[in-house]
């Protein structure tokens, strides 16, 4: 990779000294003076002992790979693939754990358990912490990463908010691949079908709430936020809300949950948008600006130096820990694209429909090892809005509602792609613990999962935190793809989720779980469904809902 151009992190600050100790041919870390604990990513307190006296100090820089995946994919013009994106577990510092490049071999051939030792590459004023083999290395040097741990706190009150609410109201948007219309009309549309699927008028609505908000993402990624919507739809309302910090893109429907539980609102307006498909081709054609560039600070200063630029990488990571420790198979992931194709040939709003079968997703290209072109799912425009009614609203609606039973939202887990989790995809053991803590309902009185796929591995590890099947289990749950179909004992993905439905940004999710419960899914309507679980967020943070159709 000598030849590569990298995306640079900012140099300067508190944590200049990691980013330039190569300069020496060191690897430094802040080490904690009151406890002695080393840290990663850099932190201003440290988060054992809450002490602020913090120095840095050179590691000894051997480590071994406890996760890696060889990237396919052209993300970056000046990092062409292949290339192999690691996260390395340091030897004298067993719980620090770095995102990196295993150089000074073939990309394919870096395995978990191998012994590695750094090197640094400098460019321009930075010196990037690489890894390359370590023929004196020991693959026992490190211990196994640890699976989730869920402590989860017991109810805060016996009075259940849930029981407050309904949904009352779903509404989509045309979807598809590239539209070419703006955002905010395909959620014009969307939302206006909502109002009207709750046999409400804009009149009624008196909160409006989404995910991610108006001012962060990509283009495409969202419609300009409540402003834009307020404004488009003329809609004054007495609470909005609209954010990325939250459980997942359920966590905006949760909140408008709360404002409604609470008496702030009667009913409210969620909505979720992306176009990101138009919006590429706006940009490639030169008619919106390209994101600008510069250094790299905050969190992703730990990632996009080393080519780590996509959920596809970071979660390719876990998956191949997962394949490690368990046994799975590219076969495992197979049966749920294959699963959400099946199911998407029924869905008339689908982006693809055609069959697929196991030798088409064994031989499709490549983009992140273990993840072919099957197990990412399909960037698409589109919009869905979903209103949330006060129960007691109910009797006077002429919709059909659907009432909900428990949400989860805690969290467990660590809120990093590398220093957490690493079996599964982090974040979703402690909101799927939390569900259940709040239902006598259990697993095996769920009638259809719509499961967040956006890579397919974010389906299995749903399914194994849900409890549908055991830690580890998943193999053997998933073989065949009987289980899942949707005669199975555990419908999933019943319209053909994001895999082949489209990337409607969980959302989609449980405007599908709605139909079910309603009875209105035409072909693809699971016998008498009455309770569903939804779950959303592709990593850390998540959420989850237990919906029941009485």
């Amino acid at each position: 990779m000598s030849d590569v151009v990298r995306p640079l992190p900012v140099a300067g600050g508190w944590t200049a000294p990691f980013w330039t100790g190569g300069a020496d041919g060191e690897l430094r870390l802040p080490e904690c003076n009151n406890c002695g604990q080393r840290l990663h990513p850099s932190h201003a307190v440290c988060p054992h002992c809450q002490s602020s006296d913090l120095r840095w100090t050179a590691v000894a820089g051997t480590a071994v790979v406890v996760a890696c995946t060889t990237n396919e994919q052209m993300w970056l013009p000046s990092m062409p693939p292949p290339y192999s994106l690691a996260i390395v577990a340091l030897t004298d510092a067993p719980d620090v754990r770095l995102t990196t490049n295993v150089v000074g071999c073939d990309p394919h051939d870096v395995q978990i358990g191998m012994p590695v030792r750094v090197t640094f590459e400098q460019q321009d004023d930075v010196w990037i912490p690489l890894f390359e083999p370590d023929p004196d290395g020991s693959d026992h040097a490190v211990p196994d990463p640890p699976l989730p741990v869920v402590n989860i706190r017991p109810p805060a009150s016996p009075d259940k908010f849930e029981d407050k609410v309904a949904i009352t109201g779903i509404g989509m948007s045309q979807i598809g691949r590239r539209l070419m219309r703006r955002g905010l009309s395909l959620t014009v549309d969307a939302c206006k079908a909502a109002v009207e699927d709750a046999g409400l008028t804009m009149a009624d609505i008196d909160g409006l709430s989404t995910y991610p908000g108006g001012s962060i993402g990509p283009v495409g990624f969202h419609e300009g936020g409540i402003p834009a919507v307020e404004e488009a739809l003329r809609i004054h309302p007495t609470w909005h809300n609209g954010t990325l910090e939250t459980s997942g893109q359920l966590g905006s429907v949760i909140t408008a949950m709360l404002a409604v539980a609470s008496g702030l609102c009667r009913h409210v307006l969620c909505f979720r948008t992306v176009w990101e498909a138009t919006g590429t081709q706006l940009m490639r054609s030169g008619q919106l600006p390209p994101p600008s560039g510069g250094r790299i600070g905050g969190d992703m200063q730990w990632r996009i130096p080393f080519g780590g630029t996509s959920a596809a990488m970071w979660l390719a990571m876990n998956a191949s820990q997962y394949f490690a420790r368990f046994g799975a198979t590219r076969e495992t992931l197979g049966w749920i694209s294959l699963n959400a194709r099946a199911n998407a040939a029924f869905n008339p709003d689908a982006i693809y429909t055609e069959p697929l079968t196991m030798d088409d997703y064994l031989d499709a290209r490549m983009i992140s090892t273990p993840f072919g072109l099957y197990d990412c799912d399909v960037p698409c425009d589109g919009a869905i809005a979903v209103v949330i009614s006060a129960a007691d609203a109910v009797p006077n609606l002429a919709s059909k509602p659907v009432f909900v039973e428990a949400v989860g939202t805690q969290t467990t887990e660590r809120h990093s792609w590398d220093q957490g989790t690493l079996t599964h995809m982090p974040g979703a053991f402690g909101p799927a613990a939390h569900l259940w803590s709040r239902t006598t309902l259990r697993p095996h009185e769920v009638d259809v999962a719509e499961l967040y796929d956006g890579f397919s591995f974010n389906a299995l590890t749903w399914l194994e935190a849900l409890g549908f099947c055991g830690v580890g289990e998943a193999k053997d749950f998933l073989d065949g793809g009987k289980r899942i179909a949707l005669g199975g004992e555990l419908p999933l993905n019943t319209h053909g989720g994001q895999l082949s439905a489209g990337r409607t940004h969980g959302y989609g999710f449980l405007h599908e779980a709605v139909l079910q419960l309603r009875g209105d899914a035409g072909d693809r309507q699971v016998a008498d469904a009455r309770i569903a679980a939804v779950s959303a967020g592709g990593g850390m943070p998540t959420g989850a809902l237990l919906l029941r159709r009485d």
